[in-house]
């Protein structure tokens, strides 16, 4: 089977992995190199922990074990970052609410005082920590993207680069080929949508109207400074993880409108929590953009009026990609994954 998979960021990387363990022959085309678009613009943050409806909740927390299970067996998994993550709020109500929410729904969390607080994370300023109500889901984790995809593409997946697709060839309710920038034509039995931000363009190809409202996402990353952060931190207007080599990667939603003075406000917020940030300056500020579909939850799984036609494209892409991926290449491949995606099938918009 001949499937050609749209998009190689962590979503195209993850289905046409799968594919090619189901015995596909897959192509995963981009308009640039692999993981340039979003996926190399993500805090790439592995949790269900703000998570709404249920069904989307528990389709991250399986999102979330998938990583866990794909680290332990893949040889060299240096892209997935355990350790949970920790919050702390200015609303102390809010946060409790939700944490509250959280475990009634069976997702680990529990409660830190400031001195369990500072064993895992030393270098926060213990002035800055509350005595208690620190919230710490054990389960969460971060990866590194580019190694993750650099993993799932190479296997046994040809990758065709910096050449966008332009056009598909549709004969009845099928689609028959890709035809890509270059003048080049890829014959197809299935194509996916893995195209993130440019997923309602690549869905129009084939006469679907996609809704989509993608929101930008801005990251600060900082050059390399010694302060000891291990995990993914959530603080009052500043969230914050490593980033290898000593950066640390810092996002606010302030930040996300753009603009110096907000980076510049991030990097003063940051400090005042993690005094030894002051030494880092701005190494770089990377844009992307958030692929988020009209009504927020994702899209996946077949389509009905075009019959070899499948989507993969949501927000929260770093966590679900390889449990979504998996089911997505079951569909390709023949089998009925209705009991899991029912609820994120593309019907749903013409349905409005």
């Amino acid at each position: 089977m001949r499937v050609v998979v749209v998009g190689a960021g962590v979503y195209g990387a993850a289905v046409g992995a799968a594919l090619a363990r189901g015995g596909a022959t897959v192509t995963v085309v981009d308009a640039g190199a692999p993981g340039s678009g979003t996926s190399g613009a993500t805090f790439s943050w592995v949790n269900s922990r703000n998570k709404q409806p249920q069904v989307y909740h528990e389709f991250n927390v399986a999102g979330m074990a998938a990583h866990q299970r794909f680290a332990a067996e893949a040889p060299l998994s240096d892209w997935y970052h355990g350790g949970g993550g920790i919050e702390w709020a200015a609303d102390d109500a809010a946060l409790r609410g939700k944490v509250d929410a959280l475990i009634a729904r069976g997702y680990e969390a529990t409660w830190l005082t400031r001195a369990e607080a500072l064993e895992l994370e030393p270098g926060i300023d213990p002035e800055r920590l509350p005595a208690d109500g620190i919230a710490y889901f054990p389960d969460e984790a971060w990866i590194e993207p580019m190694r993750l995809i650099a993993h799932l593409l190479s296997r046994d997946v040809d990758v065709v680069a910096d050449d966008a697709v332009v056009g598909l060839d549709t004969s009845g309710d099928m689609v028959r080929a890709v035809r890509l920038e270059s003048g080049r034509r890829l014959d197809a039995d299935a194509v996916v949508n893995c195209a993130g931000p440019q997923a309602a363009k690549v869905a129009a190809m084939a006469g679907l109207a996609l809704p989509m409202r993608n929101l930008p996402c801005v990251l600060v990353y900082t050059s390399p400074v010694a302060v000891p952060v291990s995990r993914v931190v959530h603080a009052p207007n500043v969230h914050l993880r490593p980033e290898g080599d000593g950066r640390i990667l810092l996002h606010s939603s302030e930040v996300d409108q753009g603009g110096q003075e907000a980076v510049d406000k991030l990097m003063r917020d940051a400090t005042s929590f993690y005094p030894g940030i002051r030494a880092a300056t701005v190494e770089s500020v990377r844009t992307g953009e958030r692929p988020i579909p009209g009504d927020g939850l994702p899209v996946l799984g077949r389509v009905a009026d075009v019959r070899n036609y499948v989507f993969a494209v949501s927000h929260s892409g770093v966590t679900l990609c390889l449990h979504a991926g998996e089911l997505v290449a079951d569909e390709v491949l023949g089998e009925d994954r209705d009991e899991a995606l029912a609820a994120f099938r593309f019907e749903r918009f013409e349905e409005l």
